[in-house]
């Protein structure tokens, strides 16, 4: 393993030196990177001397506390979208930023309050576990095991595309490449480290995010005198929108599609496999509820940290023509439109902050995919190949090996995808990602936890018509059918699936539940009442 993340360093140290695209190469940054990089691969390998059963692979033996687990789950949160996607939405759309990012924030509190203690209670390696509890096993496992990948997939391509926009600017390298390098990277953390390094890497660079992100807010301030009135006042100036910078703009004109978009964003987050994960790496159900209180805390800081960062850049950086391609000034920003933070950290620290920062982000890039390609891994392994195709029979070194290679195929498809999406805005991608899993997982996940008349019938028509439905619904979106695809004219004229797709997975799964009268029913039906029990007490 050592020899082969050597032999990589080598690939990008040499390619450094050339610059594709006319981006110039800070070799600042990337001593930052390869020192950032290398603390992550050094906790990588402590972590795979002690990763050796399942349990420590998929849930690091639930040996992490609350306070360590919150920040793990901010890191998880804190990821490209927040920092390079919001403060790039804020640069651009202004005022609409400040409000897209509410809704990322608002899903906190229904996983505090609704489902913390729930899923740790009820559950041991995947929320599959919740669902199967009373309900057809095999059945709703193979319904899981589609809902998780689908949300992973789409999650990951958002992830990729940030990490590819970063390398590039960074190493010049080109977006393709710099994609594939992120991959092989990914790879190396998950089929080694498992959960626990993933864990630790969260942690820490959590920690380095905030403070970084700390830094750089204080240096904008200070450029306006600490007042958030003059940054205001500058950014009306600098901006083609003039004042509409600080009114709600185009992104919001829609009522539908903002309330799809809100929809999406506040239920979202309970159908992420992989911040689900995190509540089963530690001891018990009180700190699982604890460990979402922690991350709310970093979390909502740092989203308005980077909201204020991006109206800083409108000023700082719009007004640069350093910063834009061909020195055009309103043109393309060099990097591509998601590295605004990145050119707000050299205008105001240089290559000193600006390679601190990127290597931060660059490591929470990576142990964002890491997490996500865990979650898929473990869905295919555990799920799919130890509960449905094995019956349970199979070894644990033969469900390690499953897992070890869905990774490498996960991988594979993650790196594709990031290729063809490299030009989107990736918190816009986010968005379409929250949508997904607000109608694939969390229906039947709420569900099957609170209503005591689901069944598995229900849970299967409900769950695949909403995974089926927002899919299809994306695919046909502006977004999709005409930016991506290049058709001229669109099918679905909303951005986001979920004021659609998530009422009718709900809609699907209580009507088809209550005219279900079969004998598997009547024990779906029977077996609510030990499931609250055990919700609400564990083991």
């Amino acid at each position: 393993m050592t020899k082969g993340i050597v032999f990589l360093l080598l690939i990008l140290g040499s390619n450094a030196a050339f610059a594709a695209d006319g981006t110039p190469t800070n070799f600042t940054a990337i001593a930052m990177f390869a020192a950032v990089v290398g603390l992550s691969l050094f906790i990588t390998f402590r972590a795979a001397k002690q990763t050796i059963s399942k349990e420590d692979f998929y849930t690091a033996g639930n040996s992490i506390s609350a306070r360590q687990n919150g920040l793990a789950i901010a890191g998880d949160y804190m990821s490209a979208s927040t920092l390079l996607g919001v403060s790039s939405m804020v640069f651009f759309k202004g005022y609409d930023g400040f409000v897209y990012v509410i809704g990322f924030f608002v899903c906190w509190p229904v996983l505090t309050f609704l489902m913390a203690e729930k899923l740790r209670n009820l559950g041991k390696y995947t929320f599959a576990d919740i669902v199967s509890y009373r309900l057809e096993p095999k059945k709703t496992r193979i319904l899981s095991t589609v809902g998780s990948l689908t949300v992973v997939l789409c999650y990951l391509i958002l992830q990729m595309v940030g990490a590819g926009q970063l390398i590039k600017l960074l190493f010049g390298l080109s977006y393709s490449t710099a994609v594939i390098l992120v991959g092989c990277l990914m790879l190396v953390y998950v089929i080694f480290g498992g959960m626990l390094a993933t864990t630790w890497i969260q942690i820490i660079k959590a920690i380095l995010l905030l403070c970084g992100g700390t830094v750089l807010l204080f240096l904008a301030f200070r450029q306006f005198d600490f007042s958030l009135n003059s940054m205001a006042e500058s950014a009306i100036i600098a901006h083609d929108l003039g004042k509409q910078v600080l009114e709600p703009g185009m992104m919001l004109s829609n009522p539908i599609n903002t309330l799809s978009t809100s929809i999406g964003l506040i239920f979202g987050l309970a159908g992420l496999p992989h911040i689900l994960m995190r509540f089963f790496t530690v001891p018990k159900a009180a700190d699982a509820r604890k460990s979402v209180f922690y991350a709310s805390g970093y979390i909502g800081y740092f989203f308005i940290l980077v909201c204020i960062l991006g109206l800083a850049a409108i000023s700082i950086v719009g007004t640069n023509s350093d910063y834009f391609v061909d020195g055009d000034i309103g043109g393309a920003l060099i990097g591509g439109t998601n590295m605004v933070a990145m050119h707000l950290a050299k205008a105001l620290g240089g290559d000193l902050l600006l390679g601190f920062l990127s290597a931060v982000a660059f490591a929470t890039i990576l142990a964002v995919v890491a997490g996500l390609t865990l979650a898929g891994a473990s869905a295919i392994s555990h799920d799919l190949f130890q509960k449905v195709i094995k019956n349970g029979n199979a070894s644990e070194k033969q469900e390690m090996l499953v897992s070890r290679i869905s990774v490498v195929v996960l991988g594979i498809v993650a790196i594709l995808c990031g290729i063809l999406f490299e030009n989107m805005n990736i918190a816009f991608l986010m968005g379409l990602t929250f949508g997904i899993a607000a109608s694939a997982n969390f229906p039947v996940l709420i569900l099957s936890m609170y209503w005591k008349d689901l069944t598995t019938r229900g849970a299967m028509w409900g769950g695949f018509v909403g995974i089926v439905s927002a899919v299809v619904l994306v695919i046909l979106s502006p977004t999709v059918w005409v930016t991506v695809l290049g058709h001229e004219s669109v099918f679905f004229p909303y951005d986001n699936p979920a004021l659609f797709s998530m009422p009718l997975a709900f809609l699907v799964s209580i009507v088809v539940s209550l005219t279900d009268h079969s004998d598997r029913a009547k024990i779906d039906r029977a077996g609510f009442e030990a499931q609250l029990v055990m919700s609400e007490l564990g083991n």
